[in-house]
């Protein structure tokens, strides 16, 4: 790990340094605990956030049953689309008050559990969700919020990131603040089981991202530098075995501790330009985040390893890869097996499939640079940088 002759980090030198995680109940079967994580939050009227696809797993009722069984209110908004969109959010609110609510349930991917958090932030702190674009701008206490992931890979679970589809300037916007971290994070890897392959590989791939985002991010500690090297090893020897079979119990546990490492790796030491160039493409072809960071990552390794190109070879260390002769050229294989590993999973190698085209790259571009994940990337990019990257990307 790097570290210099003193102990403290290479790259950072002393400082402070903060590790938030929400209560964890990881393990088969534990969705069972979530009427009890509830009444241990003192909630007595829960509104399960969730999508229709959802709702047609044994998971949905396996749930309502459960909290119905420990003798609390239960009310759902299923209306959450891929990238959940500011109007979603809207919609649950006023289920939200509606049913008089006091607490949430988000039982989904990391876009239910998103929109799960624009509802606890409005319900709070009143307005629109854009406003609360960027940092710490959610000042009010948000109300009880439970996460039950059904995918293994967008730590939102316990990240204290909101991501919410702008619709009207076909951008993502990002919110951030330690108020977003959800209580209780239940890790039930049963719930894997009835995602689909393609599924399965973009929300592993997105774990991969947030492991080496967070490694290489400025804002890195100790504990995070952990979490993310740990999580890559995992992810990196799972991934495979769970796209080619779902329903594999091993594989979706491996790829469960990885997707929670991931997350309380990047949740505290925060992304970097592949995420800030990834959400300003999901606003605006409403493809899938995880498919449109497996595209840009190899390319932003590259980029950043001109700089320093150490994370990275500590990073290729951890899964194996081989050491090329020099940091640059480890780097970049580093980055060749990226890439190699996102096509075997069976995601697209360019952004082209995805719909974006050379004319939206001006667009993108200025979105990206504004986004609030770039501040911590390694090497601060040019527009001129960005649009580089984006094209090659395409």
């Amino acid at each position: 790990m790097r570290t210099d002759a003193v102990g403290t980090s290479a790259r950072t030198g002393v400082r402070i340094a903060k590790f938030h995680t929400p209560e964890v109940i990881i393990g088969s079967g534990s969705l069972a605990e979530v009427p009890r994580a509830a009444a241990g939050l003192g909630v007595d009227r829960l509104l399960i956030v969730s999508d229709r696809r959802i709702m047609a797993t044994p998971w949905f009722g396996e749930l309502a049953d459960r909290l119905r069984a420990a003798d609390l209110h239960v009310y759902s908004f299923t209306g959450v689309s891929a990238n959940p969109r500011a109007p979603e959010v809207a919609a649950g609110l006023e289920h939200y008050e509606m049913s008089r609510c006091d607490g949430i349930v988000a039982l989904g991917g990391g876009s239910v559990i998103d929109a799960a958090k624009g509802v606890a932030i409005l319900a709070a702190n009143g307005g629109h969700i854009l406003e609360y674009e960027g940092i710490d701008r959610a000042r009010r206490p948000l109300p009880p919020l439970i996460a039950a992931p059904t995918t293994a890979g967008s730590g939102s679970d316990v990240s204290q990131f909101c991501i919410i589809n702008d619709i009207d300037r076909q951008t993502k916007v990002t919110i951030i603040g330690r108020g977003l971290v959800p209580n209780v994070s239940v890790i039930d890897p049963r719930l894997l089981a009835t995602q689909t392959p393609e599924v399965v590989a973009q929300s592993g791939m997105d774990a991969i991202t947030h492991c080496i985002e967070a490694y290489a991010s400025v804002a890195h500690s100790r504990l995070t530098d952990r979490a993310a090297l740990s999580a890559i090893g995992t992810a990196w020897r799972s991934i495979e075995r769970l796209v080619d079979n779902p329903g594999d119990a091993d594989a979706g546990l491996d790829m469960a501790h990885a997707a929670l490492e991931a997350g309380m790796a990047f949740t505290n030491a925060i992304l970097g330009a592949t995420h800030a160039m990834s959400h300003p493409v999901g606003g605006l072809v409403d493809a899938p985040h995880g498919a449109i960071n497996a595209v840009l990552l190899p390319h932003v390794i590259r980029f950043n390893a001109e700089l320093d190109p150490r994370p990275y070879v500590e990073l290729a260390t951890a899964v194996g890869v081989a050491d090329a002769g020099s940091g640059r050229a480890t780097a970049d294989r580093f980055a060749d097996h990226v890439a190699d590993l996102s096509r075997r999973v069976g995601l697209p190698g360019s952004l082209a499939p995805l719909g974006v085209r050379t004319d939206d790259l001006d667009t993108l571009t200025a979105h990206a640079l504004a986004d609030a994940c770039m501040t911590t990337n390694p090497r601060q990019p040019t527009a001129a940088d960005v649009a580089r990257i984006y094209r090659e990307a395409l």
